[in-house]
């Protein structure tokens, strides 16, 4: 297959972990034809808005994931930090999704799974945290449920402020849940679910039960699905620049995309 834009990451004491981005152009691997997918989407299938309700799927992408669905026989998954209802929103009740980080899961018959967690202490900090938007009108608040992630995009130098708050928050919460640090954002999540967690139950299901998992990601959450996916034997994707445990690497959301196409019309031609 022709030479592009992807790259193998280095290994490190042959444990699979990935030193720093300066690796050498490598080629795509060619995927089988039962290969089923898990897709991150900001910043993976989307390049990354200031404001994530700013976002807008456009009918190219549309139709590229629902052609992609049909090549793989319904294994695609859209993974991510924002909740089902938000990625229904954005692209209908038409894919097998993953939300809150995991927290939140619809599997292919159309059943949700719910991490089940203590809302009262949760709902007090989201509290705390509108004060703190209020106060500060750069930062982006998102109450997804069972998270609450706190935007410093256009205000970085409120962020080792917005790391302390919610950190401190977090150790008031107690066990039931967990700081977790993205581009330019930072999360209360429920502990013990992660895109990894949420990627090994479908595997566990079909459509995807048997098939080459592949996971394509961007930011410091999706690690832990690229660790899984390793595990797993699968193909792993970072998107973007940065220390990763992904194999491969991608430079941008148009990459991927362009990337996705390939399989799609391979599976036509076969």
């Amino acid at each position: 297959m022709a030479a592009m834009a992807l790259r193998r990451q280095p290994r490190r004491d042959g444990d699979g972990a990935s030193a720093d981005a300066g690796f050498p152009l490598g080629t795509v691997p060619r995927l089988p034809a039962d290969a089923g997918f898990f897709l991150d989407i900001d910043g993976t299938l989307l390049d990354i808005a200031e404001r994530p309700q700013l976002v807008r799927i456009d009918d190219d992408l549309g139709h590229l994931l629902a052609m992609l669905r049909d090549a793989s026989g319904g294994a695609v998954a859209l993974i991510s930090g924002r909740s089902v209802t938000e990625i229904d929103r954005l692209f209908g009740r038409n894919f097998c999704v993953a939300g809150q980080h995991g927290a939140e899961r619809r599997d292919a018959t159309g059943k949700m799974h719910q991490h089940r967690v203590p809302l009262a202490g949760l709902r007090k900090a989201l509290k705390r945290l509108r004060t703190m938007a209020a106060e500060h009108p750069a930062l982006v608040l998102e109450d997804k449920g069972m998270n609450l992630a706190l935007h410093y995009r256009s205000a970085p130098e409120l962020g080792a402020t917005v790391r302390e708050t919610l950190r401190r928050l977090v150790e008031e919460l107690g066990d039931d849940f967990e700081l977790q640090s993205g581009k330019m954002v930072m999360e209360i999540k429920p502990s013990g679910k992660d895109k990894g967690t949420a990627i090994a139950e479908f595997l566990a299901e079909i459509p995807f039960r048997g098939r080459l998992p592949v996971f394509i990601g961007d930011d410091l959450t999706d690690e832990f699905g690229f660790e899984l996916i390793n595990r797993a034997g699968g193909c792993s994707v970072k998107v973007g620049e940065g220390r990763s445990a992904a194999h491969w690497r991608l430079p941008n959301a148009g990459a991927v995309r362009a990337w996705l196409k390939r399989f799609v019309e391979r599976s036509e031609k076969s």
